[in-house]
């Protein structure tokens, strides 16, 4: 939450009656994003009120909706984790039922869909249409309403992303990364408009989006291989600039024309000289990618919790062709 004072205490009252009926614990973890207000005022109000499983994450200055969501999903301590925006526009109703889906379809990510959004048509839906497009588009995972902060999770698939910059918007993307893509659904919710405060969004997140997709194509495609991203490049702009040197060779020394003043034979050599840049800087990359996968806290695939092999588990002993003999065991 992030200057919603006006919303914290119906935002929580929803959130009550919506997991009213729900048969399992749960815990309600609000995260002031540094609000100059007095949003942390009326969430400790709220937290004497309703008890103490209301949960207040307190952050120092305000660090954007990314780090706040990643502060919260830090301090969850559930099997499932849901989240949603403290504008009052998420319906805590659809939790609930958001969990049964997910547990019943088997899925790692339910992500909301606003399909009925109420909000402006050019402020906020054009905007949000053509960046669910251009992350379908470079990113290949498909679903229609990415920048809905209604989602609910796997805590031990959520809790192995690390979320940065403005990231939150790319979330099904990352879960992508760690996950198989069919174990992400979607599923249409309720929007409501904005009742209080205004939004911090707005058309120029476009732009955000666009600089953002770079990067999310870059860790999807080429993160265990940057020296293919780089060396591509390199190989293209060098076999370019080659052929041009070629072509102006042959210009100058059988034609006998003069190129010095060509602005083609710069071209040509910009582009080699390109071309050295990007190959060695795809071998430093995966020097650096190397590093990282080396040590034992990184690796370039995750295996899925309880599908590891049991320290106590059998070995296949081999057949010794002998009847009644004893079985060999490794010796580790």
């Amino acid at each position: 939450m992030y200057k919603e004072e006006d919303s914290v205490l119906p935002m929580v009252e929803r959130v009550h009656q919506g997991l009213s009926g729900y048969a399992g614990p749960w815990e309600l973890i609000c995260v002031d994003d540094g609000s100059p207000d007095r949003t942390l005022q009326r969430l400790r109000e709220v937290q004497t009120r309703f008890g103490g499983h209301v949960h207040i994450v307190e952050l120092q200055r305000n660090f954007g909706q990314t780090a706040a969501m990643q502060a919260g999903i830090d301090a969850a301590r559930g099997e499932l984790i849901a989240t949603l925006d403290g504008d009052l526009q998420n319906d805590p109703a659809d939790i609930p039922r958001m969990v049964d889906e997910l547990l019943e379809r088997d899925l790692d990510l339910l992500q909301g869909w606003r399909k009925q959004r109420q909000d402006a048509a050019v402020r906020r839906k054009l905007p949000s249409r053509i960046a669910n497009k251009l992350i379908a588009k470079v990113t290949g995972v498909h679903l229609h309403d990415y920048g809905c902060s209604l989602k609910v999770y796997r805590a031990d698939i959520i809790k192995q992303i690390s979320l940065f910059g403005e990231m939150h918007r790319f979330i099904p993307v990352w879960v992508a990364g760690v996950t198989s893509p069919h174990r992400i659904g979607e599923t249409v919710v309720h929007h409501q408009a904005r009742q209080y405060g205004e939004s911090k969004y707005g058309i120029s997140r476009t732009f955000r989006v666009i600089i953002d997709l770079i990067s999310v194509f870059f860790f999807m495609r080429f993160r265990a291989r940057p020296g293919h991203f780089f060396g591509s490049i390199g190989l293209a702009s060098g076999a370019l600039g080659s052929l041009l040197l070629v072509w102006l060779a042959f210009v100058k020394f059988i034609l006998g024309e003069d190129i010095g003043q060509r602005p083609l034979l710069i071209v040509a050599v910009l582009l080699v000289l390109m071309a050295l840049q990007f190959l060695t800087t795809g071998v430093i990359a995966e020097m650096l990618s190397r590093v990282l996968f080396q040590g034992r806290e990184h690796r370039n695939f995750v295996v899925r919790r309880g599908q590891q092999v049991a320290p106590g588990a059998q070995w296949q002993q081999p057949d010794t062709g002998v009847s009644g003999a004893e079985p060999a065991v490794a010796d580790n």
